[in-house]
């Protein structure tokens, strides 16, 4: 096809390419180079975004529909997403219609140009050799493929689409179980395979996991001021917010879990988990995610919240909350609440409405029935043994020289 030589004639262009019948705009897209199986070709084991779009780029994403559907690509709009290969004869034609960008001061800055004007160095000298997949998104429904599961999985660990916003049923599924040496995934069956030759020839791989889930680092590069100690602490699909500090020993984030703003992570924040700017998890603290112990309740931890040390806590806190070390605040946990107490925590939380139970000076409740209330105090009386709640009185407030 003939280069579009004028940032007009671009525009014409990917207008009349998206009055095509059925023709929908997608929520997310991008290129990604791909790993496939050692063994089984045919299986994607990691697919690797530079540029990931989610609900921006639109013209581009019309651009390299119009590209596909010039190299005789009949694209499936009908669908929740379309995948395929990259071939030269689409870089081509994607390279004519970016021509008046490739050309400007403002191409070279505008992600999707670099991605194109790569590509096609790499075709012309290398050669795409089934290494590279376009992936578009139509709508945010169970995925289909693995190339969908990770452009789900980097819009989450970008911060473009917030946690907890996107489908990611059934994507166990699809990934599949391998050992990662670096960032290189190995299909187990051709290390077994493979297994006597390598270890007699002292090629066999240096392997630092098994999982099907990649470490973020192996793809995020992080926001400002974030500090990650030891990589294996993280899984590709969190999301760590500015200032962000993730200690060595216990801390964890899963994916699709993560921080709102700066917090001291030492404990371990299980999927589905958001926690809230000034915060401290504390040494081996555990929150727990919607498969362990919250009945699928996703759990939020407020700002400027400390869980104690070897603490779990199971339902979701406010802002300016303490549970103390040691002690498990679950759904179905009995917490007694003094009288005078009450009256304390009612100032801060206007809006709560509860159901008295009063017992002489104390009210019983289940700790779910408190969730998301702000400035409570989770402590277990030594002498009795009892579980109780308090107004928190104590301001909770990060080393700034560490954030």
């Amino acid at each position: 096809m003939k280069p579009i030589e004028s940032e007009k004639k671009f525009r014409y262009y990917t207008e009349s390419v998206k009055q095509i019948e059925g023709y929908r705009e997608p929520i997310g897209f991008g290129i990604a180079r791909v790993d496939r199986g050692q063994l089984h070709n045919e299986k994607i084991l990691q697919a690797s975004f530079p540029v990931v779009n989610w609900k921006e780029n639109y013209a581009s994403a019309a651009a390299f529909i119009g590209a596909l559907m010039e190299s005789e690509v009949e694209v499936d709009f009908g669908g929740s997403e379309f995948v395929c290969d990259v071939k030269k004869k689409f870089v081509k034609n994607a390279i004519s219609i970016f021509d008046a960008y490739i050309k400007s001061a403002f191409g070279t800055n505008h992600s999707n140009v670099q991605v194109i004007k790569y590509l096609h160095q790499i075709s012309q000298n290398e050669g795409l050799e089934n290494n590279f997949r376009i992936v578009f998104l139509f709508e945010d429904a169970k995925c289909k493929s693995v190339e969908s599961v990770y452009l789900k999985l980097y819009a989450l660990s970008l911060g473009k689409a917030p946690l907890r916003s996107l489908n990611l049923e059934g994507i166990f599924g699809l990934l599949e179980n391998v050992a990662w040496s670096v960032n290189v995934p190995v299909e187990l069956e051709w290390l077994r395979a493979n297994e006597i030759e390598m270890k007699l020839d002292g090629s066999y791989p240096f392997i630092n996991a098994v999982d099907k889930f990649p470490r973020f680092l192996q793809h995020i590069i992080p926001e400002e001021n974030v500090r990650i100690m030891d990589a294996s602490k993280v899984r590709m699909g969190a999301y760590l917010a500015k200032g962000t500090a993730l200690m060595p020993g216990a801390s964890y984030i899963n994916f699709n879990a993560g921080t709102t703003g700066a917090v001291m992570v030492e404990g371990r924040i299980s999927s589905s988990v958001t926690v809230g700017e000034g915060s401290d998890i504390g040494g081996g603290a555990s929150i727990l995610g919607v498969l362990s112990g919250t009945n699928g309740n996703p759990v939020s931890i407020g700002k400027n919240t400390l869980l104690g040390a070897n603490s779990v806590t199971g339902i979701p806190l406010g802002d300016g909350c303490i549970v103390d070390a040691g002690i498990a605040v679950l759904e179905g946990t009995k917490v007694s609440i003094a009288k005078e107490q009450m009256k304390l925590i009612l100032e801060i939380n206007p809006k709560f409405k509860f159901k008295q139970k009063e017992s002489g000076n104390i009210y019983i409740f289940k700790a779910i029935e408190l969730s998301g209330l702000n400035g409570l105090h989770f402590r277990r009386d030594s002498q009795t043994g009892a579980m109780t709640v308090s107004r928190s009185n104590r301001k909770v407030v990060l080393n700034a020289d560490l954030h």
